[in-house]
């Protein structure tokens, strides 16, 4: 079926459609996974990264009566109708499985990689985009899917294009991998700069030429602690004594102690009190733990107010995540949410007005303060700690002057990495749009030469009609 198609394309192509380049599409068998069994059965989710992982797929908790109708087979292509609408994988190489109902299967009878390929297009996402239903879960059927344009170049500039597009990819994704390997390698080094920072060597050259001028950690401890006495009015909860036996060795003028020796009290409130003031909550969501940043805090009136909506933050508090403490999620008030409401869901750790609290910042993002909480997580879907678990962990305490500096050196390295991690998130980006791009002249005809002798596309087109028609095996050589 010859028309018009979106844009213009070589003499020798012709626009079809999906549907006339493949046998009938069929969804897949309705039933639900199991994690043992004979038969895999292949879900949407088994394909989000690209590549088919068979360790991880499970099997089928009932088998199909007609197993062989739905036994995926090298070269199938499978489409996700729902959820992930529109992404595609070619199937090799499979092990003994059949594809679960959100998929729709087609079996080409064109080079299968050509249309995989082309099912990676801008072209076809934007195809995808106009064809789907629904709101809160986008889909599309067969009959939408078998409409969709296609640029058919014929049979053997089809296996030049696959060619050179796998050239270009490889190199492309070289070039990805090392980007990301940069990027991996960028979070190790601020974990290694937190580190130093904790044991003193950052500021070790600094400590010394200051040595005679700082006041021990100790004492500002004391001085804390008096305080927090007389601010509880008797109502101070202790905390276990301290056991630093095992903990890391730290410079003279430092000294361990908890967390929760440290930090003053944070106020919690009804918002139901004042319901049409509005407020900005934040809640774990609304943390990015690539950054370390509120990036996506929300609006509420107090009627409205999540039951989580409690605690009254202010500038320079730590939000830090008491859910999947492994997750990260955690981030320093500045003053735009300076007197706004924060989840339940974090611990609000309040430094003491005499230690600078962006040390303390670091301090909860190193291993050594989240790792022996991720231990001690309780619950299987919804794993967390408590608070008191949190202030029980320890933090090595300089002399306030040396806690500045520590910021300070903490904060120039990292300026340095963030730096080049833009550049990293730039160069990926760009390695996206240049992918884009050699797709876009792929199936315009401009990537590779056409062959004035090649058989046009419209010859190889009526041919696969009669192969449609017959159920003959796929046109993917030129033996018809």
């Amino acid at each position: 079926m010859n028309f018009e198609g979106p844009y213009k394309i070589p003499r020798n192509w012709v626009w079809t459609r999906l549907g006339e380049v493949c046998l009938d599409p069929q969804y897949g068998w309705t039933t639900s996974a199991k994690a043992e069994g004979k038969l895999h059965l292949l879900r949407t989710t088994d394909i989000t990264s690209g590549n088919i992982d068979w360790y991880t797929v499970p099997f089928c908790k009932k088998e199909p009566p007609e197993k062989e109708k739905y036994l995926l087979k090298d070269g199938d292509i499978v489409i996700s109708r729902s959820g992930s609408v529109g992404h595609s994988h070619l199937i090799t190489n499979p092990k003994e499985a059949i594809f679960a109902s959100y998929f729709i299967r087609f079996r080409p009878l064109i080079n299968e990689k050509y249309l995989a390929i082309f099912l990676k297009s801008p072209s076809y996402w934007n195809s995808i985009s106009e064809k789907s239903l629904g709101i809160a879960m986008p889909n599309v059927n067969a009959s939408k899917l078998k409409q969709i344009p296609l640029p058919l170049p014929p049979l053997a500039e089809q296996h030049c294009i696959v060619a050179r597009i796998e050239e270009l990819f490889t190199k492309l994704d070289a070039g990805v991998t090392a980007l990301k390997k940069v990027r991996a390698q960028l979070k190790r080094y601020r974990q290694a700069v937190l580190k130093y920072a904790f044991e003193g060597k950052l500021t070790e050259e600094w400590r010394e030429n200051h040595k005679n001028e700082l006041e021990p950690a100790a004492v500002i401890l004391e001085r804390i602690k008096e305080e927090r006495k007389k601010t509880a009015k008797g109502k101070l909860k202790e905390l276990p004594p301290p056991d630093t036996s095992d903990l890391t060795e730290i410079p003279e003028g430092w000294v361990w102690t908890r967390l929760g020796e440290i930090v003053t009290d944070v106020e919690k409130i009804n918002l139901k009190i004042e319901p049409n003031k509005e407020f900005i909550y934040l809640d774990i969501a609304s943390i990015d733990n690539c950054q370390q940043k509120i990036t996506n805090p929300k609006k509420h009136i107090g009627k409205d107010a999540p039951s989580r909506a409690r605690q009254l933050v202010k500038s320079g508090d730590i939000l830090f995540s008491t859910v999947r403490t492994y997750l990260k999620n955690i981030a320093i008030i500045n003053e735009i949410y300076d007197g706004q409401i924060a989840s339940t869901g974090f611990c609000i750790i309040r430094p003491h007005s005499l230690l600078d609290n962006k040390m303390v910042f670091y301090w909860v993002q190193t291993e050594e303060f989240v790792n022996p909480l991720n231990k001690i997580q309780r619950g299987t879907s919804y794993p967390a700690v408590r608070d008191f678990d949190v202030f029980t962990q320890f933090i090595p305490l300089p002399p306030l002057a040396e806690q500045h500096k520590i910021v300070e050196e903490i904060e120039r390295r990292f300026s340095i990495a963030d730096e080049v991690e833009k550049i990293v998130e730039q160069s990926l980006k760009q390695a996206e749009r240049l992918r884009m791009s050699i797709l876009k002249r792929a199936f315009e005809g401009k990537l590779v030469l056409q062959n004035p002798n090649d058989e046009p596309a419209e010859k190889l087109l009526e041919r696969i009609k009669y192969a449609r028609d017959q159920k003959f095996k796929p046109i993917k050589s030129d033996e018809y």
